[in-house]
């Protein structure tokens, strides 16, 4: 909301959290008992403090992240650049301490639990086997219940109390007697110089690829599990609950002491890596279930290992598993910075979950050929490591080259999303991420030509979010100054795929195309417009989409135009009370809001003013086209003249009481309660 859905403001907030955590497990590990005997005090004592401050992070967040904004507003136009540079500065200000604060649990806890528990060789394991339940349960709970509940200041308020109580606990438990020196004493960890870099290279590169893998999923399942805020929280969800399955499994083991040699756990990642490739080619025809079930394995065996190798590396000592815990996490900053930036950019998503399998079946087949294991056997495990990579290499398909195999196609890439435009005629298409976002359809025309009729003398226009550039190119017909702009770069160069004036199009010097984020750009801009049209991407529950729909950003879009200036919000088909939601957001900023029905009898066209908005007759209407913005009305009919079409068009005006009726409206859509994301409660109950 601050600062724009863009990928690098998402991959700071991430590295920063990553990047505290390993800060703070390396800083704890080394210093933290230290610190706690020059105190005088239980590490459960510094540990409650640490939760006492992340609490307390949770209520100043927001407010830097709000100052921030305001800071970077208050500059001079910095260029795109410059301003995304100072954006990840301030976030990563904002973030890092609290981050940091949460990486030292692990090793505060640990001490503690070294001088009051005789059984503590594996105490990582067991704290890591608690916040992996954890991290689920708040998971599912946040994006289940709590924020279409509470919104997400009060979310964040709830979290802050569990993060007090908690502190209240720990200094609660710090009572609690230390156990005499002779029986706290831990079992010798791995000092071999050479076995401690073996087990950090595994760490590295298990933390490196899960991670990455994890950024790959998130654009391969959006075919099938669409792009809500629900699908999101089910990878994440699928993921801990595995990775809490292998930790027990683990501790069970251990326990028995029936623990595998490392050799054999590799040979299982290196297996399950590849099984994601293989189970969702789309000739499969996977559905929700399989997708999720397909990540499940590798999570767990992954969820065994890491608990495993810091247990080895430490034997319960804060300083070795803080810095071992530091060695995973490093894996798992740069791991989605690569997946990011480095593949998804280039490769299909099929190909690049099977190229992050590489280092792990690299790692696989090194553990075995240092094993004791009969060559017979090493070799049989070698090659059963290697064939699944091999098929997934030359056999599985994702669906970028399955589904448009036989179609006329353009892929083009970028780190924000793929984006395929398919089809001839009229029957192109734009997908993104694997879902269908707009067609060909006269629709996307009246985006344009109706506010611009409605206005009396529109100069200058903006166009947020540009599809195939439908939009963009009505609005150019008009021959006035047209800005359009998109969050993903492979979307604009789309754009020649479905008009073959595109060219002649960018090539006016009055119409601009801008890479950015909408919202960002409004924020940012001097620049005012006598209409702004939105035309978010489908569904209307899309993750993130709130941001286009909600009071701040109305109020935001009315600071840039003009006066007598008009916006238009597209409304497709979606959930009646989200429509009778933007219809009361759009109420709260424009004294004037009118609603016209689409020509195609779905969805809605909403236009808003600060001054009335004129009931055009149909000759009104086309009197106020350009000859080449009439041509283009008509391009794609229904009807064959203009004057036809506006009437069609004007006939569908409606009073906005008839959509949003006061018995039946519900709450606007606002940054802190985003209703249109959040729905399953309200569905279901």
């Amino acid at each position: 909301a601050h600062f724009g859905i863009v990928t690098p403001v998402l991959s700071v907030v991430v590295s920063t959290f990553m990047l505290g955590l390993g800060i703070g497990s390396l800083a704890a590990g080394r210093w933290g008992e230290a610190l706690a005997r020059r105190l005088r005090l239980s590490s459960a004592v510094l540990y409650g403090a640490a939760e006492m401050i992340i609490g307390i992070g949770a209520l100043v967040v927001p407010a830097l992240f709000e100052r921030g904004e305001m800071l970077l507003l208050g500059l001079s136009q910095p260029s795109s650049a410059e301003y995304l540079l100072l954006s990840g500065l301030v976030i990563a200000g904002s973030l890092l301490p609290w981050c940091t604060m949460m990486g030292t649990t692990y090793p505060l806890m640990m001490a503690f639990m070294r001088r009051t528990l005789p059984e503590h060789r594996r105490s990582f394991s067991h704290l890591y086997l608690a916040n992996v339940a954890g991290a689920m349960t708040g998971t599912l709970a946040s994006a289940g219940i709590l924020i279409e509940l509470l919104g997400f200041r009060q979310t964040s308020l709830l979290a802050a109390l569990v993060n007090f109580a908690i502190a209240a606990t720990a200094f609660a438990l710090s009572r609690r007697r230390a156990i005499p020196a002779s029986v706290a004493k831990a079992e010798v960890r791995v000092s071999d110089r050479s076995a401690r870099f073996q087990l950090e290279l595994v760490l590295f590169t298990t933390g490196f690829c899960s991670l990455a893998m994890e950024v790959v999923w998130a654009r391969a399942f959006t075919v099938v599990l669409q792009t809500t805020i629900y699908a999101f929280a089910a990878i994440l969800s699928a993921y801990l609950f595995a990775t809490w399955l292998g930790s027990a499994f683990y501790r069970r083991s251990a326990a028995q002491g029936r623990l595998p040699a490392d050799e054999l756990v590799l040979f299982w990642t290196a297996i399950f890596a590849v099984l994601p490739v293989l189970l969702d080619d789309p000739r499969l025809h996977p559905g929700p279930a399989t997708v999720l079930l397909s990540i499940m394995p590798f999570s767990a065996v992954l969820g065994f290992l890491t608990p495993k190798l810091v247990d080895d590396h430490a034997s319960g000592e804060p300083a070795g598993a803080g810095r071992a815990y530091a060695v995973n996490i490093a894996g798992g900053i740069v791991g989605p910075l690569f997946a990011g930036y480095a593949l998804v950019p280039i490769f299909d998503v099929g190909l690049c979950e099977a190229l992050l399998a590489i280092p792990l079946v690299a790692l696989a087949l090194w553990a075995l050929a240092r094993s004791a294991r009969p060559p017979r056997a090493v070799a049989v495990r070698a090659v059963l490591a290697v064939v699944p990579l091999g098929v997934g290499l030359t056999i599985s398909r994702s669906y970028e080259s399955v589904l448009f195999a036989d179609q006329s196609h353009q892929v083009h890439r970028d780190y924000v999303a793929t984006a395929i435009a398919y089809g001839t005629g009229r029957d192109k298409q734009l997908v993104v991420n694997g879902v269908g976002i707009t067609a060909m359809t006269p629709i996307t025309k009246i985006i344009a030509h109706l506010p611009l009729a409605e206005h009396p003398h529109p100069t200058t226009g903006l166009v947020i979010c540009f599809g195939m550039g439908t939009t963009f190119r009505s609005m150019a017909s008009w021959g006035i100054d047209t800005t359009a702009v998109d969050l993903t770069g492979s979307v604009i160069r789309s754009f020649g795929f479905f008009h073959t004036d595109a060219e002649e199009i960018t090539a006016d010097p009055r119409n601009h195309l801008v890479v950015d984020d909408g919202r960002r750009f409004l924020l940012r801009t001097d620049r005012s417009f006598d209409v702004i049209v939105i035309d978010p991407p489908p569904p209307v529950e899309a993750a993130g989409s709130s941001l286009l729909y909600s009071d701040e950003f109305y109020e935001a879009a009315k600071r840039h135009l003009r006066s007598g200036g008009i916006l238009q919000q597209w409304f497709p088909i979606g959930e009646d009370s989200i429509a009778q939601a933007v219809a009361r957001s759009l109420g709260h900023e424009f004294p004037y809001v009118v609603v016209y029905r689409s020509i195609e009898d779905w969805g809605y066209h909403f236009l808003a003013s600060m001054q009335p908005i004129p009931d055009l007759t149909p000759s009104e209407f086309v009197a106020r086209l350009p000859d080449k913005a009439r041509a283009d009305l008509v391009e794609w009919g229904p009807e064959p003249t203009a004057e036809k079409m506006a009437e069609r068009i004007l006939q569908r005006r409606i009073p906005l009481a008839d959509l949003a009726r006061p018995d039946r409206l519900g709450p606007a859509i606002t940054d802190d309660r985003p209703y249109n994301e959040y729905f399953i409660l309200r569905r279901l109950f």
